[in-house]
């Protein structure tokens, strides 16, 4: 049972009222569930919707921010806690430190580099933490085909892929996460292939 889900999301709202209506869901249900939300900390965009429903909710929230991104992104104010850090690299390492498991929601290139970062972790054997996209209107459909490809040709083994949890529906991810163990996985190379 996970007590803490990192959540990545963009900045932006998007495009489709789709994504919005999704961190919302997902602020809520967190609440619901007794959840910490850990995030980035902005009160921004997709950020700030997801802060904002699970505070509404009553839920805890923790945010961890750069200090060059405070005025950027717009620092949320009224969270639970709040921790202001000197890079990118601590955000993502202290982020990791406050949660059992992460969940992506639709976002751009920072929000990519953060999952990413997770999974890669996940898959060093570097942390035991389960990894999932929401993946809200096919929106990460490229990405996924991309993983497959990888997969397809050598690049990622089987088991690696299977630290990543795909899912449509905002409570059901949550729900997957809370009971998903995370398989053992071996380190990265094999000694045999090199």
């Amino acid at each position: 049972m996970i007590q803490a889900l990192c959540v990545f999301c963009g900045a932006n709202y998007g495009k489709r009222p789709s994504y919005r209506e999704a961190a919302l869901r997902v602020g809520e249900a967190l609440a619901q569930r007794g959840i910490t939300l850990v995030y980035g900390g902005g009160n921004v965009g997709l950020m700030g919707a997801l802060a904002d429903a699970c505070l509404g909710a009553r839920g805890r929230v923790v945010g961890v921010i750069p200090r060059a991104l405070a005025e950027k992104e717009i620092a949320h104010r009224n969270i639970s806690e709040m921790h202001v850090v000197g890079s990118m690299h601590e955000r993502k390492a202290l982020m990791a430190d406050l949660a059992d498991a992460f969940l992506t929601l639709p976002g751009g290139f920072g929000t990519w580099d953060e999952f990413c970062e997770a999974l890669t972790w996940s898959q060093l054997g570097l942390q035991k933490k389960a990894c999932a996209f929401l993946n809200i209107e096919g929106y990460y459909d490229a990405l996924l085909a991309m993983a497959e490809r990888a997969a397809e040709d050598g690049f990622i083994r089987a088991e690696h892929r299977e630290l990543l949890l795909v899912d449509t529906e905002p409570e059901r991810i949550i729900d997957r996460l809370q009971t998903y163990e995370v398989p053992y996985v071996p380190k990265w190379v094999d000694r045999k292939q090199r």
